[in-house]
């Protein structure tokens, strides 16, 4: 899903970082209709468990939602926008602007030097570059987030780079290491208590076993 279970830490992270800019009004409006696209996501079994939506229309009306507020927001508030857009695109089939977005998210964060926002946006840039049928590329991204998750001990992250790595791995055929990475993240999800993340996982866990099988 794209707000809760796998995306729950970066929403709040980019949500949190908006607030602090200057579309309060209207990024708060906007949050809630993010969540309501929960409803619409499902991880779909038959393709390594990757997004997808069951209502392209709702999609796109929360696309151009964002579409819009990004042609009057304030710089202080893109990197919210561009990452939400980045996500939306990814799930409606559209990895070119998902990887433009999000690659926009990185290079900000890393010109600013905030550590927390260069790992979110490794992590979200790898999925649109996985969807963009680049894996190898992907893995270099959730490769350098997980070192710098150990490097500069950021554990909340590390399970989500462990998770992504995983289906990134599972869907390269490279299914033992892809376990690996599930039964990781598994571990640290339970550390968190955090039932829908831990379903994800297990699911995961599910899919690669049978793969094996």
């Amino acid at each position: 899903m794209i707000l809760s279970n796998d995306y729950a830490m970066i929403f709040i992270y980019g949500l949190k970082r908006c607030i602090l800019g200057g579309l309060v009004i209207n990024i708060a409006d906007f949050s809630e209709t993010l969540l309501s696209v929960n409803d619409v996501i499902y991880f779909d079994k038959s393709e390594y468990l990757r997004e997808k939506t069951s209502n392209s229309l709702k999609l796109n009306q929360v696309i151009h939602q964002a579409e819009d507020l990004l042609k009057s927001s304030h710089e202080n508030d893109k990197y919210f926008l561009y990452g939400a857009l980045g996500n939306l695109y990814r799930i409606n089939g559209q990895p070119k602007k998902a990887i433009n977005c999000l690659t926009y998210c990185l290079n900000q964060a890393v010109e600013e030097k905030k550590p927390r926002g260069e790992i979110v946006s490794l992590i979200r840039l790898g999925e649109a570059l996985k969807y963009g049928g680049n894996h190898k590329k992907a893995l270099d991204h959730f490769n350098k987030a997980l070192g710098m998750c150990e490097t500069l001990q950021i554990d909340e992250y590390l399970d989500f780079g462990l998770q992504h790595k995983g289906k990134c791995l599972m869907e390269l055929a490279m299914l033992d290491e892809a376990e690996q990475c599930f039964q990781k993240a598994l571990e640290l999800r339970k550390a968190k208590k955090s039932h829908s993340l831990i379903n994800s996982t297990e699911q995961a866990i599910e899919l690669v076993r049978a793969m094996q099988g």
